[in-house]
């Protein structure tokens, strides 16, 4: 059963290096400027796009350099892209990114630049809202450790915080700016514009945060289990600190950028720190963005995919729950992308057109007090069925409820060798059919009584009356004896009337987790999953298509089992009229 899961993960894990930076390359040389010399901004000398075709059309682009807000010496770098012929004494409300992508010779590698110019990481979103001619600013910091910053990098821990702190205050302070910030990005500083609403300053007013971490322990470990992903990333991470900088840029942006070269601790420290096990360590602590988030209430747009390889749907409800401001979100089946990501055809990755629409009447009523002439729904959610859905919160349930499973054992082999039994590698129990379509909704969560040490995967899979199967939640950890409660991946899926869920629980067999196998039988009693689950004959409809990710997801995962005698049902939602 396992076996096409575990190749199919493998490779998705290897796709993230590709999107995040090889591991392990050496650091390349820059590549020199051209002879036809493109000028350079500095604080006071303001480049359009005429003297330097990397800046955005309709653009003055200045740079400027200020201290972080932790009383350390460390100087952070912000690429500044004002509109083009903005007078004095004009003001603009600013949307600002922070990260470790916005240097000038490239993201994640050098990427050829004939000269140095600020970075097009958000270029999509210039055109995408007409950023400039709408009257933005578009503000772009290196947080320390990269690009023209200098400082140890701090992948979302206190030091980066109090870099975040620092930009959305210099931001709001600069005297072309209204004083209103509103932040964006995806993935990494999707995780830093998290951070910003955190850290519950006046001056932020709207967040746009497109696949994040929502607790970076996450992102590392399951439960002491080292993730593929958590393995590569500092890696990554250490690669881009150390990216060379083009030697026509700015003398103070050049020395900035070598910070780590003279501090190889730097580097040593972020590859140490993320090998720590325990998730109630200070490092992890400190990086619980789900926790910190409880109180806070700047108006949250988020996106989220449901299968997810990079940045999975874990502590997103916690995140939610804690969040007492504004919600706006689009959730569904997709993997990493963007909200106006297309295939080379044009399709819609997400399945939905629309995005930049939102974003920009979103930002328009945040920081500019503009009432949208849209009523666009609070919550946009595609399930597993492609079925785009209105809903004003998530998770939305008609009930919840605990189920009993009973007990089984397995050995923790890591999966069977080619002449042995798969069947002693993990143990199924199985539901009665369900009698009409049912959402599973939410974040299930399970609890077991376990006798051993080693390590446990719990499964969740939708199966058909024919046995044809997919395993849309999983989670790891390791375990030892006592009681063991998992909160699994946030879902948002559809057992079709007839069909039976499955949990699985045994050893690790997929290759989302670098695991150590214990060889013992583990065994388990009173296992119990926790289940929300909603009515989808109540759903409102939106506009949208089906999520590209959602076919390749079914292609790869798809498998044969033989449903079993069935020990518990499925609770029947009740419709919300």
């Amino acid at each position: 059963m396992h076996s096409t899961r575990a190749a199919v993960t493998t490779v998705s894990a290897l796709a993230a290096v590709a999107l995040t930076g090889a591991v392990g390359l050496p650091v390349a040389t820059a590549q020199k400027p051209s002879d036809e010399q493109a000028a350079v901004a500095t604080a006071d000398r303001p480049v359009t796009h005429a003297e330097n075709d990397r800046v955005p059309e309709g653009a003055a682009w200045t740079q400027h350099y200020f201290p972080s807000s932790d009383g350390s010496d460390v100087e952070l770098h912000a690429d500044v892209l004002l509109p083009e012929g903005l007078g004095k004494g004009d003001r603009v409300p600013v949307i600002l990114s922070a990260g470790s992508y916005f240097g000038h010779s490239g993201e994640i590698s050098e990427e050829g630049h004939a000269h140095t110019g600020p970075s097009d990481r958000f270029g999509d979103l210039v055109e995408g809202i007409d950023l400039f001619d709408r009257g933005y600013a578009l503000v772009l910091v290196d947080t320390r450790g990269y690009g023209g910053s200098t400082g140890c990098l701090d992948f979302a821990g206190p030091g980066e915080q109090a870099d975040v702190a620092a930009a959305i205050d210099w931001a709001a302070d600069q005297s072309w700016s209204t004083g209103a910030v509103g932040m964006y990005g995806k993935s990494y500083d999707a995780v830093t514009g998290l951070i910003g609403n955190n850290l519950d300053q006046d001056a932020l007013k709207a967040v746009v945060a497109q696949e994040p971490i929502w607790d970076m322990y996450d992102r590392v470990r399951s439960h002491g289990v080292p993730r593929q992903e958590g393995i590569i990333a500092p890696s990554t991470y250490n690669t881009i600190a150390q990216l060379p900088q083009l030697p026509d840029d700015d003398e103070r942006y050049v020395a900035n950028s070598r910070y780590e070269l003279a501090h190889p601790e730097c580097l040593a420290a972020n590859t140490v720190n993320n090998l720590k096990a325990d998730p109630g360590t200070s490092y992890w602590r400190d990086r619980d963005l789900a926790k910190h988030a409880k109180g806070s209430d700047t108006p949250l747009f988020v996106t989220q995919g449901f299968l997810e390889w990079n940045t999975r749907p874990e502590g997103m409800a916690e995140y939610l729950a804690n969040h007492d401001g504004p919600q706006r979100g689009w959730l569904g089946p997709w993997d990493h992308v963007r909200g106006n990501d297309r295939t080379e055809d044009g399709t819609w990755k997400m399945g939905r057109e629309g995005w930049f629409d939102e974003i920009g009447a979103f930002y328009d009523e945040h920081l500019k007090d503009v009432e949208p002439t849209t009523a666009y729904p609070a919550f946009s959610i595609q399930d597993s069925t492609g079925a785009w859905r209105a809903e004003d919160t998530w998770p939305t349930a008609d009930r919840t409820a605990r189920i009993a499973l009973g007990g089984g054992s397995y050995v923790d082999d890591g999966g069977p060798d080619e002449e042995q039994d798969g069947a002693r590698s993990s143990w199924f129990t199985w539901s009665a059919p369900v009698e009409r379509d049912t959402r599973v909704v939410g974040t299930p969560k399970v609890a077991l009584d376990v006798r051993g040490t080693g390590n446990v995967l719990v499964e969740l899979h939708d199966v058909a009356p024919d046995g044809t199967a997919v395993p849309f939640v999983e989670q790891a950890a390791v375990i030892d004896s006592g009681r063991v409660t998992l909160d699994l991946e946030s879902t948002d899926w559809t057992l079709a009337a007839g069909h039976r869920l499955a949990v699985e629980i045994g050893s690790i067999q997929s290759g989302s987790w670098v695991d150590t196998p214990s060889g013992q039988t583990i065994r388990v009693r009173d296992a119990r999953l926790e289940l929300a689950v909603d009515d989808p004959a109540g759903d409102a409809p939106t506009e949208g298509g089906r999520a590209v990710w959602l076919d390749s997801y079914l292609a790869a995962f798809t498998a044969e089992l033989t449903p079993g005698e069935p020990s518990f049902r499925v609770p029947a939602p009740g419709g919300r009229g």
